[in-house]
C-alpha cells in the first residue's frame, strides 16, 4: 500500500482513543515525575494511584522541563494497546504486520512501564535511541520521560502511523530509514540524528531503549558498543536465545565472540523472560528484557577494542582449533611460531587450549599481548 494511502487512512482515524486505540496525543502535566498507568504494579517513589494524595511526596527524577515540558502520557485517557486494539487498527488501515521486518508489537502495558523504569528515564539529560518505532506504543513513553528521543522506523506504513500518534512531541526526532548501513555499521543518517540530540543536552546520558526487531538486535547492539559514544545503558527486548548467548560462559555451546565482546566491556542482566503471548503477532520464540551497562573499568583493560573485536571473530570462527596452531598463521607478519608458544607458556596456557575454553579476562589479556607484539609482551631473557 502506498505511503500516501496509509497517511490518508491514518488521518481518517486520528481519534484512536474513541475507537479502541491509545490516544497518545492526550497528555497532562504532572508535578512529581512519571505517572504509572492504571493497573501497573510500580507504585514506588514518584508514582501514585489516581485519587490518592501522599503527604510530602518523594519526587521521581525530574522530567526534562526544557524539552518535554514535564508532560507524561496518561494511558487512562484511552484504551491500552492490546492485541484487539492493534488488530482493529491494522484492519482499518488495510495493513498486516510484516514478519520479514520482525514486527512483533509489545501489548502488555505493564512491561512497557517496566522497561521505562529500568531505563531510569526522567532526567533532564537523557538522550534515547529507539530502533523500531512500530505504532508508537513505547515511543510515546520515551518522548514523555526523556530529554531527547531519536526513534527509527524502516517500514513506511508504520512510519506514517507513528508520525500521527507521536509526531506532536517536540523532543522526538522520527527517522524513516534502515537503522543499519550494513551489518558492521549504523546508518549515518541515524548517527547524525543522535549527534544532534546529544548536542542539544548539556550532560547527555545516551541510552538504547527499544523493542528491537529480532533480525537487527545483534548488529545494533554490537555496533553501538563498538562506537565511540559514551553509552550509559541499553534496555532492550530481544530473543531469549540471544540474551543467553551474550551471557554464556566458557566451555558452553553458546559461548562465542559476541559473548566475550560484551562481557569484556559490560555488566548484563536478564531482567525478565517474556513468553510469546505478550506480543502481537506472537513470535515463535521466547524473548527477554536485557539490561546492559557498559563498565569503564573493564574497557580500560583493553589495549585496542578494534583489535580485540577482530581477534575474537577470527579465533571463534575456528573455535575447535588449538591456539598453538591457529595464532602463528593469523599473526605471521608479527609473531613467529616459537614466540607464540613462548607467549602461551608465559600466560600459563596449555598447548592444546582452544579459544572456547578460555574465560573473558584471559582472552582480553591474550589479545592485548598480541596487539603489543613480542617486544612489548614477552619477558626479557637474560
Amino acid at each position: 500500500m502506498p505511503k500516501q494511502t496509509v497517511i490518508r487512512k491514518v488521518n481518517q482515524f486520528r481519534e484512536f482513543g474513541e475507537r479502541g486505540f491509545p490516544a497518545f496525543s492526550r497528555i497532562r502535566k504532572v508535578n512529581h515525575g512519571f505517572v504509572s498507568p492504571p493497573g501497573s504494579s510500580n507504585q514506588g517513589i514518584g508514582y501514585r494511584r489516581p485519587g490518592v494524595l501522599r503527604k510530602n511526596p518523594r519526587p521521581h527524577r525530574r522530567l526534562a522541563s526544557s524539552s518535554c515540558g514535564r508532560y507524561a502520557v496518561r494511558m487512562s485517557d484511552g484504551k491500552r494497546q492490546t492485541r484487539n486494539d492493534l488488530m482493529s487498527l491494522f484492519n482499518r488501515l488495510g495493513l498486516n504486520p510484516r514478519g520479514d521486518l520482525g514486527q512483533n508489537f509489545l501489548i502488555d502495558i505493564n512491561l512497557i512501564d517496566f522497561i521505562i523504569k529500568n531505563a531510569e528515564l526522567g532526567a533532564e539529560d537523557d538522550v534515547v535511541l529507539e530502533v523500531g518505532s512500530g505504532t508508537g506504543g513505547l515511543t510515546a513513553y520515551l518522548a514523555a520521560t526523556a530529554a531527547q528521543v531519536v526513534s527509527v522506523e524502516y517500514d513506511p506504513q508504520m512510519y506514517a502511523v507513528v508520525s500521527d500518534t507521536c509526531g506532536h512531541y517536540p523532543n522526538l526526532k522520527l527517522v524513516h530509514a534502515d537503522a543499519l548501513a550494513n551489518k558492521n555499521q549504523i546508518n549515518p543518517v541515524v548517527l547524525e540524528a543522535v549527534d544532534k540530540a546529544l548536542a542539544a543536552v548539556r550532560r547527555p546520558l545516551f541510552k538504547l531503549v527499544a523493542n528491537l526487531p529480532y533480525h537487527v538486535g545483534t548488529p545494533i547492539m554490537s555496533n553501538l558498543l563498538a562506537s565511540d559514544y559514551n553509552l550509559d545503558r541499553m534496555v532492550v527486548t530481544i530473543q531469549l536465545e540471544l540474551a543467553q548467548r551474550l551471557m554464556a560462559g566458557p566451555g558452553t555451546s553458546q559461548y562465542s565472540a559476541l559473548s566475550v565482546w560484551f562481557q569484556s566491556q559490560c555488566k548484563m542482566k536478564i531482567l525478565r523472560k517474556l513468553p510469546p503471548e505478550v506480543f502481537w503477532p506472537r513470535p515463535q520464540v521466547d524473548s527477554a528484557i536485557l539490561l546492559v551497562i557498559p563498565d569503564p573499568e573493564r574497557r580500560e583493560k583493553i589495549s585496542n577494542r578494534a583489535f580485540l573485536h577482530d581477534f575474537l571473530r577470527d579465533v571463534f570462527t575456528q573455535r575447535r582449533k588449538v591456539l598453538r596452531g591457529l595464532l602463528p598463521k593469523q599473526f605471521a607478519d608479527r609473531w613467529s611460531k616459537s614466540e607464540i608458544e613462548q607467549l602461551l607458556a608465559h600466560l600459563q596456557l596449555p598447548e592444546s587450549v582452544r579459544a572456547e575454553q578460555l574465560d573473558v579476562d584471559i582472552l582480553v589479556e591474550l589479545a592485548n599481548a598480541l596487539f603489543l607484539g613480542p617486544a612489548g609482551s614477552l619477558p626479557v631473557v637474560g
